[in-house]
């Protein structure tokens, strides 16, 4: 697979003496992007001659992102939040333009941006891929639009669906490849390492709280309509979030989908230690709204035996707090304190926590 946020700078050919004046008659032509950047993002060159001023943030990963790189002021409107956004950014987020739903490729274009930041490839599929698509990311190219999809979710191919993405890009160590290379083309370099360094301080104060602890088996359940249900594979982050604070993916096995259908046999089967929700998706959104949900795996008469149901292990989770972002050492410090109860783990967030 080509290597992921591969950096390269473009730069203008030098004119040596020893080189004769017409091998140089192509400066002015190349003048324009003597200064540009490009870098490599799920296989696709993001070129730009200067930092993008007007920006087009889809779902919450990029929302929040776009606010710890400080760029609040660029972003021309904002789209799709799962859940509040994290108290440090909610002042910025009040500032800027919301929409619920996505636009349609006709709306985001009226917006005029000139790059777009997405939470997830949804948006830059053929048919959808059942959101608003804006076109592919090579559509969108040749109007003069750059596009940037998180590199934990690439898909294998431009146009396709974030569901068919390679295991190996399932890392935390790609969100800090993301904040580096996205701190370079909006020229806030110093801001992004500010941003990894809190993030990776306070992951390591977890590791070493949770140095030597037992490993819990964790399903992440969504619930859909119609009763049917479905788990979080091994694809999806939720998996590394797991991981991170201590458990293991009871369905880290499945990795042909982020979201793959069982049956409640495979649950019981499986027996988890703990079960998280997966609420989604409104901008009020906190834990608190995942109760229902909760309550409604604890009161099922076929679940009243797994081992998460018998000692009170389901606990509200947000869809938010297992995507690929800046809110990874959050969900770490939340999901370690659910697992280890009677470990000292500090949410430093000061995210609700309550059940």
């Amino acid at each position: 697979m080509t290597p992921l946020n591969r950096r390269t700078l473009s730069v203008a050919a030098a004119c040596l003496t020893l080189i004769s004046a017409s091998a140089c008659g192509a400066d002015e032509e190349n003048a324009a992007s003597a200064d540009s950047m490009t870098v490599e993002n799920c296989g696709i060159d993001v070129t730009v001659e200067a930092p993008p001023e007007r920006v087009y943030a889809a779902y919450q990963p990029a929302i929040e992102i776009a606010h710890a790189l400080g760029i609040s002021d660029r972003l021309i409107e904002t789209a799709f939040l799962d859940a509040q956004v994290l108290p440090e950014y909610a002042d910025a987020q009040e500032q800027v333009p919301y929409v619920e739903k996505l636009p349609s490729r006709e709306a985001l274009l009226a917006t005029g941006p000139d790059f777009i930041l997405s939470g997830y490839n949804n948006v830059f599929t053929e048919d959808g891929a059942g959101d608003e698509s804006f076109g592919t990311r090579a559509s969108l190219t040749r109007l003069g639009i750059q596009s940037w999809i998180l590199s934990p979710l690439c898909p294998s191919a431009d146009g396709l669906s974030d569901e068919a993405i390679d295991p190996a890009t399932v890392s935390v160590e790609t969100i800090y490849d993301d904040l580096r290379d996205l701190g370079a083309l909006f020229d806030v370099e110093e801001r992004a390492e500010e941003v990894i360094a809190d993030q990776q301080q306070r992951i390591a104060a977890v590791d070493q709280v949770l140095a030597g602890a037992d490993r819990p088996s964790v399903a992440i359940v969504l619930l859909d309509e119609g009763g049917g249900i479905r788990v979080a594979g091994g694809i999806d982050f939720g998996t590394r979030i797991i991981a991170q604070a201590g458990g293991v993916n009871a369905f880290a096995d499945l990795v042909e989908r982020r979201h793959v259908a069982i049956d409640l046999e495979e649950l019981i089967r499986r027996d988890p230690d703990v079960i998280l929700t997966s609420t989604c998706c409104d901008a009020s959104y906190t834990r608190q709204d995942g109760a229902e949900e909760a309550q409604t795996i604890v009161q099922n008469p076929a679940l009243a035996g797994l081992s998460a149901v018998q000692n009170g292990a389901v606990h509200p989770f947000l869809f938010a707090d297992r995507a690929a972002g800046v809110r990874i050492a959050h969900a770490i410090e939340l999901l370690a304190s659910l697992l280890h109860p009677d470990l000292a783990i500090q949410d430093e967030t000061g995210q609700d926590g309550g059940e």
